[in-house]
Order: C-alpha cells, then structure tokens, then sequence
C-alpha cells in the first residue's frame, strides 16, 4: 500500500478503539453521502492487536457501581451482539460474588441494571448465594460470600481474534492499515492548536482530524499535544485540590491454569459465565496451607480458548512513579523483561481457584509460567476520558477499562461528525475542575 500523504481522518491504534472508531466512521459517512473508509487511515507502530487488546482478558460486563458506566456498558453489549460470530463473543453472562461490605454497592448496581433494563438475578444472604452458587457448581466451596449478582448478558471474546474480526469490517468498507509505522509528532496550525499534520517514522500524512485510541501509550500522546501533566481537581469536599498527576500506571496482574477450557464447565455440562469473586476471608496457600492474605480480596477467571485454558487475574498494582514516570511501557506485555508477573502472583491466584471450587485444588503446578498481563494508564479518577483537544484531537483514554467498551468507536465516530453523545458527557476531562466525579465503590480492583 503506497503511503497516503493525505487523508480526512488520521486514526492511531489498531486495537479495540482504534478498529471499531474506523469501522463505524466508514459506514457513518457511507449512510450519510460523504464518502467511505477512503476517507480513513489506521496507523499502528506494531501490528493489529499488538497492544493491549491482543492479551486483554476479554471480559465484557455491565458490573459497574457508576451509573454513566453501566449505560455505556449496556450499549456496548448490544455491540458485541450483534455480531457474535466475527467477534468471537461468548455471551455466557458475568457473576459478581461478594461480601457483607460489597453487598449494599452490588444491590445498587442490580437495582439500576432493573432501571436500564438489563436482565441479572440478585441472590442475597450467604445459604441462598451458596445454594445458588452449588447448582450451578456442585464443587463450589468459597467462604465469606452474602451475594450473588448473575448478568444473563454479558461474557467475553476471544482475544485477538475480535480484533481481527474489528479490522475486516473495517477493511470492507475501504478503511486502510497502516502498520509498523510509528507516530513521532504533530503538526501545528499557524494560527490555532488544531493538528494539521501527523508525523510518523515513514512520512507526514495531511489530515483535518486525529483520533487517538492507544491504550496505555495514551500519555505519550497526551505530551505530543502538550497537554498538562498535573491538573486541579474539585474534591467531593468542594475545594480544589491542585498539582494532581494526570497518569498512573498499574500493571494488571493476568496468569493462565493449563488444563482444557471446558474444565469448569457447569453442572448442566455448560460453558460457564465469567466469575468475579470478592470476600474478606482468610486466604491459605493451595500448597502449604500458609496464610497468604486476612484482607479483602478478589480473582476472576473464566474459559479462555486463546490461550486454551483457565484464565484470569487479581487486583493489578500501582509501578513507577505518579504522573507516570519511571515506566517504560515498551516492549510491551508478554515482550516485557520488567513488568511480568511472579511467583507471588501465581501461588495467590491458583490458591484463590481452589478456595472458590474443590477441582482446582493440587493443580497450582499447571499455573502457565511466563510473561503475561501487561500494563494499564488509568487517569486521576481511575475512569475514561472521551474528549476532543486541540480542535480536532479527539482522545479515547480508556483508563484500562478498554477491550469490553467495543462500543465507545460507534459514538466517537458520531461525535467527530458533529452529533453529541449523552452517554460520553460524563467522561469529559472538565469533569475534574468541575468536581463531577464518578462515584467510588468498596471493591479491591480500580475499576469497579
């Protein structure tokens, strides 16, 4: 493909956002007489699905104690089903399964699900969870459980293979993909902040938009634009609190158990739904019966058919300095020689499988040595940022909570024609100065 000098739509990143933004912009401007994926290039400095929607866990969900997210998700689950079969998606549902001190957050979160209409069965008190939890495992065996909240949608998709399924739709509609090219700069207008230009290691491409959808390579960007690096946030105290970093980095902690995905098929003989536990009981060692934690805490897993086993993670851990110093996020993931996870991690996790089904114990041997995981850029609140700077920059800081929001593309697409999206409005970067924070819940993971 020869080098496109110039094209209306500059689009950085070729994973979840970046594809699905390209796929629905072509078919928008097709709707509507302006053209088609002519109009649009994809540029990725590696490959399709490189990044971290090539190792993301799949997980698609609308367990979200914040409102704003729970609308966004239950859209974005709409387009995961719609097509189900280039995407990979397993619609098996997601169970949230947590303690005393979660059970008021999680019975808002069905309370508001019932309001959207988004069907999930509430089990409250631990014999009903436990009861409920054993017809559906009869090795179940978690202790410290008082609620059960089972989404009937939901589930999760195969890794790289949705992506790809992203890229041939995109493809169809005459979008190009410009891999191994790498972004170096931007150009300025002469007299506005606008990007007129986006400079990578093979040329310049002219352009009247950019649209940066680059997981956690999100801040790289951000300081392309020069954009502040600390802001001021208006505290739920109504002051402003000022010099607050912009980026944190947390590396997600990720493994595999190596045995056949349909191990933890159901008593029914199905595919189970995803699984997220959460207690405060004591956790022992699998292996030694030693106590690894008296504190809250929380695992999920489920089948995975790309990397053909059990997989799945814990809480991920804050690395490098705040604002996003000290990290080096290339090499990126499995390439990764720093941030892979340890022995620690795999003892926890394995331990954890055990303490929520009798068949998983003795098997921590078959834990998937290795690198995995990867890192994640979360912004100051822990949640998205969907914004245009600099005129015609718009950003999709995902904050890690990118591979399930498949739908975040279709609105980003409407919004770069002009048409607002009320369902992106509460994850606009004024909401910091404004003090228009989401609300925070008692989960042990950042992005609940």
């Amino acid at each position: 493909m020869a080098f496109p000098e110039k094209v209306d739509y500059v689009i950085v990143g070729a994973g979840i956002h970046g594809l699905s933004t390209a796929w629905h912009l072509a078919a928008k401007l097709k709707a509507k007489g302006k053209g088609d994926g002519s109009k649009i290039v994809v540029i990725d400095k590696d490959s399709i699905a490189a990044g971290a929607s090539g190792i993301a866990c799949g997980v698609v969900r609308n367990n979200y104690y914040q409102p704003a997210m729970r609308e966004l998700m239950a859209m974005c689950v709409e387009v995961w089903e719609s097509d189900a079969k280039n995407f990979h998606y397993h619609d098996v549902g997601y169970m949230q399964i947590s303690p005393e001190c979660m059970e008021s957050d999680v019975a808002e979160i069905y309370a508001q699900q019932k309001n959207i209409g988004y069907e999930s069965v509430f089990i409250q008190g631990k014999k009903d969870s436990e009861n409920y939890m054993k017809k559906m495992f009869g090795d179940w065996q978690a202790q410290g459980i008082t609620s059960v909240l089972h989404e009937k949608r939901g589930g999760y998709a195969n890794n790289t293979s949705a992506i790809y399924g992203l890229a041939d739709k995109a493809e169809a509609l005459g979008v190009k993909i410009l891999t191994g090219t790498t972004v170096t700069g931007f150009e300025f207008g002469s007299n506005s902040n606008a990007v007129t230009g986006v400079h990578t290691d093979k040329g310049t491409i002219k352009c009247e938009q950019v649209i940066v959808g680059a997981g956690p390579w999100i801040k790289s960007f951000w300081d392309m634009l020069e954009l502040p690096n600390k802001i001021s946030i208006k505290g739920d105290d109504g002051k402003m609190h000022s010099d607050v970093p912009m980026w944190y980095y947390w590396f997600l902690t990720e493994g595999v158990l190596r045995v056949e995905p349909d191990f933890l098929k159901t008593e029914e003989g199905n595919m189970p739904p995803v699984i997220h536990v959460d207690t405060d009981a004591p956790l022992y060692s699998d292996v030694d019966k030693s106590l690894i934690t008296d504190k809250l805490w929380g695992i999920y897993y489920k089948p995975d058919f790309h990397f053909n086993g059990i997989q799945g993670g814990a809480s991920p851990y804050k690395v490098g300095e705040p604002g996003g110093e000290g990290v080096s996020v290339d090499p990126y993931g499995p390439k990764s020689s720093e941030f892979i996870i340890d022995d620690n991690f795999a003892h926890m996790w394995t331990s954890a499988l055990a303490f929520c089904h009798k068949r998983f114990e003795g098997k921590s041997h078959l834990f998937k040595k290795g690198a995995t995981g990867g890192l994640g850029c979360f912004t100051p609140d822990s949640f998205p940022i969907f914004d245009q700077f600099n005129e015609n920059v718009y950003l999709i800081a995902d904050s890690n909570h990118g591979y399930k929001m498949i739908g975040v593309g279709k609105l980003v697409a409407d919004e770069v024609l002009g048409e607002k999206s009320s369902l992106l409005e509460p994850f606009r970067f004024s909401r910091y100065e404004e003090g228009k924070l989401h609300p925070t819940s008692n989960s042990p993971f950042p992005w609940s």
